[in-house]
């Protein structure tokens, strides 16, 4: 399996499911995932067209896999309208426009019907092109640990094995309960081959002692781990970086996400440049900005 790190644009855009996690757990730590809202650019015209769109800015700076959140604003379930980009059919288009793989949040709990959790939303955005499918919770929703793996459990058996489904909580979502190793576990146990585990200093009590028993056990289950920054942190002074970075690779997470909290629906894109530097060096960081063209 090639590592995710030394994947050219065409190939990223390729990638997608089972295929894609392997890809991930190839590179040691050092991919790198960007979270966007799907109807915003930051970069945008006065009236959304022109200028530079938030997976164009993402990919610039360094993102290997870009996560669109909040898809009902941008999908009807038949195509993408996506400011500055423009119209697709599909996210597999999508992703071949921009050279990265595209994945996209989907929630248990009470949220508008094109993002919920259901089968037929996950077998319709699969068949879309999407590459990886993260069962998640936004603020006030009111899902916990258990409803994450009850999702992943259900869309596993109905989309059976080659889907990635990425599964788990970046914050509170509205109800308090303890972040903790074995409802992590459980999430994997339950089908997902990759699970979300907050960095330590960015969901309270989430110490670095917590979130280094969660990825054992999440590796243990034989799923992947994906560190996030879901708490606005995506937006703070870049001297933070160095701290969620290093604390990320310590606990032994396999990749790391980067949230939507910012502006306009995007992280700081400098935050996103020094936390890749950080995490895989200048070297791999300018590889993957630089390396977009398309190679015979």
């Amino acid at each position: 399996m090639r590592r995710i790190l030394d994947l050219d644009s065409r190939e990223l855009a390729a990638l997608r499911g089972r295929e894609l996690t392997a890809s991930v757990a190839a590179s040691e730590g050092r991919a790198v995932v960007a979270e966007l809202w799907s109807h915003t650019a930051m970069l945008a015209g006065a009236h959304g067209t022109g200028g530079v769109s938030n997976i164009e800015l993402v990919a610039a700076f360094g993102a290997d896999i870009v996560i669109l959140n909040l898809v009902e604003k941008a999908f009807d379930g038949r195509r993408w309208r996506l400011p500055v980009l423009g119209e697709f059919d599909s996210l597999a288009e999508l992703a071949d426009h921009v050279g990265r793989p595209i994945g996209v949040n989907l929630e248990p709990g009470d949220v508008p019907a094109g993002r919920q959790a259901t089968v037929e939303n996950a077998r319709l955005l699969v068949d879309q092109g999407a590459a990886l499918l993260c069962v998640t919770a936004n603020p006030a929703t009111g899902a916990d640990l258990a409803d994450m793996a009850d999702s992943s459990r259900e869309l596993r058996q109905a989309l059976g094995e080659d889907v990635a489904i990425w599964s788990g909580k970046m914050h509170m979502a509205g109800r308090t309960e303890p972040m903790n190793a074995s409802g992590m576990r459980a999430i994997a146990e339950a089908g997902a081959d990759g699970v979300l585990v907050p960095l330590p200093g960015t969901v309270p009590g989430v110490t670095s002692a917590i979130a280094a028993e969660a990825v054992r056990e999440i590796h243990a289950a034989g799923a992947i781990a994906m560190g996030t920054i879901g708490t606005s942190q995506e937006g703070s002074h870049r001297n933070l970086v160095p701290q969620l970075a290093l604390n990320a690779k310590e606990i032994g997470v396999d990749a790391h996400h980067i949230g939507d909290a910012y502006v306009a629906g995007a992280m700081d894109p400098e935050f996103l440049y020094d936390y890749s530097v950080a995490i895989r060096g200048r070297r791999h960081t300018w590889h993957r900005m630089a390396r977009n063209v398309r190679r015979r």
